[in-house]
This record gives C-alpha cells, structure tokens and sequence, in this order.
C-alpha cells in the first residue's frame, strides 16, 4: 500500500497519532498563549466600536445655551477670559459656532498637555471639557482596537496579531478533525460531568462554527495595518478584471470594491441595529475561544504541573525516598487532563 495512502487512512480514522497533528496542536498552543490577551483585548474593544458612530453621536452633543441679557462676548474676549481661567496656558484655537447661541470651544496648549474647553459666548464662564466624557472613553476603545494606544507601533503589532490570529485559526482547523468516528460529536457543545471534557466540547465548537470568521479578521487586521500589498493587488484587479456597476456616475471596481468590504466586515458598519447587534456578538467569539483555550491550559498543563511540585515538596520535606509513589502520583496527575480530550 502506498504511503500516501495510509497516511491518509490514518488521518481519516486516528489522526491523533500523526506526528504533524501533534505539531500543529503545539504550534496552535503557543501562538494561543503567545497572543491570547492580545485576542481577548480586540476581541471585546471590536465589539463595543461596532457602535461608534452612535455613540459619536449620543456624546458630542453639546450643552444648550441661553441668550444672556448683555450682548455676545467678541473672540477676544473669551479669549482673554480663558487666559485668566488656565494661567500658563496658550490659547491655540477658537472655534465659534454659526449658531450665535451655542458654545465657543478654545484650545490651550501648555504644562506639557492640551486642553478644549466649552465656554459660555454671554458670560464667558467654563462649560467644561468639549469633549464628554462618554465621548473620550469611545475615542479610546477606537484609539485601543485600531493602535493599542500605541500609535504607528500599535497599528504594526496589530498586523502581527492580525497573522497570529490565522495561523490560530489555520492550526485549529487541522487538530478539529477527530476521525470519522467522532466528527459529528465535535460539532456541537455537549454537557458532560467532567468540566474540562465540557470546555473541549464547547473550544470544538466554537472554532468549527465560528471559523470564517476568526479568519475574516485576522485577514482585515492585517489589511488594515499594512494597507499598501492590498492596494497593490486591488489595482491590479482593477486593471483586468473591470468594474461590477455603476454609483452615482462612478465606476465601482471590483479590487476597490473587495476592499471596501473588507473593511466593512471587519468593523461591522451596517445600518441596521440588529446585524449590529449580530456583530457584536461575534466578535466576542474569539474571546471566548481564548477563555476556553485557557482553561483548557491550565486543566491539561499547569494544575498538573502544580500537583507535581507539592507532591515533590511534601516527600522533600518529610525526607521520604519513596520515589515509587511519587512516580506514581505525577502519572496520574499528568493523565487526569486527558481523559477528558481527544488530543
């Protein structure tokens, strides 16, 4: 019989017994510890911008402002009013609103920070922060998913992480498949006595279903971070493969037009609040794939390994020799996790 063959079988019916299974179940082990806080971090802050523009829209209303009895303070003069307020500070920027009636925001810059203040165009009084609250902590999950708060070094690591969650996906994929016998089981989340067979079931799972995707933002990270090969091959594809319609007198090519929904897809722009709503329900996928790996982890690796080391403490400090039984004690602990997997 061919050896093509019988790997084939083998993979078929045992493929934990493949060197290349186990391979790929130890490279999808590490790259899940190497990146899984990464994962759990995009994967919650992707799901709340889902809303941004929503939220952009709730928070940046600006508070409403009654004509005072006196006339309107000219520009100079809020200025000057600022001045006093925030000794030490420079007034940058005035913007006043076509509204006669709305706030003025000033920005001051100085003692190393830049501030933008609302102030009353009657009185000159404070009004706070241009910017409230709500709408700062939105800026800041979009400035978390897109750069990490880290800027152009953030928006690099996304792309790694964008590569990693792939590779994640890829190796997952391989080690899903447990043989003929068992595949339909490894679809669904069954209920079992022993927890760790549970959070198996439910890892299985959910990678099965959720795969796409896992893939699908793991591909538009990447996009998103290292946006020039994409344009690259969409103007190419521009090039031969023509456009699929027309909007507004304006061509829509296919390369642009894979890139848009790229992008789309990775972000959840939809109108409709209850694809929204999907959206934001599967992008918490992967955070729970990286909550599931984890326990896993630590029911297969870690409190195994703990086990072992008060075992050895408490033969050391009793000054026991019987190595037997603490052999026999560490195989045990080391089979408990696999009882419950098919790895």
């Amino acid at each position: 019989m061919p050896l093509q063959t019988t790997l084939w079988n083998r993979w078929l019916r045992q493929p934990q017994s493949l060197l290349f299974r186990k391979a790929f179940f130890q490279v999808h082990l590490w790259a899940g510890i190497a990146c899984g806080l990464y994962v759990l971090v995009i994967s919650v802050s992707g799901s709340a911008v889902v809303y941004r523009r929503e939220l952009t829209r709730i928070f940046s209303r600006e508070p409403a402002i009654v004509a005072g009895s006196g006339p309107r303070m000219t520009a100079a003069q809020l200025t000057q009013s600022a001045s006093a307020k925030y000794p030490g500070y420079r007034i940058t920027h005035v913007y006043e609103a076509r509204d006669p009636t709305k706030p003025v925001e000033i920005q001051l810059q100085g003692r190393g920070k830049a501030l933008q203040r609302l102030f009353n165009p009657f009185t000159g009084a404070d009004l706070g922060n241009s910017l409230s609250f709500g709408f700062r902590c939105t800026l800041w999950f979009v400035d978390l998913h897109d750069n990490l708060l880290l800027g152009t070094a953030g928006r690099t690591m996304n792309g790694i992480g964008g590569i990693m969650t792939i590779v994640l996906g890829v190796t997952g994929m391989v080690i899903w498949w447990p043989g003929t016998r068992n595949w339909r089981r490894s679809l669904s989340f069954r209920w079992k006595k022993n927890r760790r067979g549970s959070m198996w079931t439910l890892h299985n799972a959910f990678g099965f279903w959720f795969l796409l995707f896992v893939l699908m933002w793991g591909f538009s990270g990447i996009y998103l971070s290292f946006p020039q090969p994409f344009e690259i091959v969409a103007e190419r594809i521009n090039s031969i493969g023509g456009s699929i319609g027309w909007v507004h007198r304006h061509k829509i090519l296919i390369g642009d037009s894979a890139l848009f929904w790229l992008a789309r897809l990775h972000f959840g722009r939809f109108s409709t609040l209850t694809v929204k709503l999907i959206w934001t329900v599967l992008g918490l996928v992967p955070a729970v794939l990286f909550i599931t790996g984890t326990v896993m982890w630590w029911n297969r690796v870690l409190r195994p390994k703990m086990q072992r080391m008060k075992i050895e403490e408490a033969v050391n400090a009793k000054g026991d020799d019987s190595w037997s039984l603490l052999k026999a004690a560490g195989q045990r602990a080391r089979m408990l996790p696999r009882k419950s997997s098919s790895t």
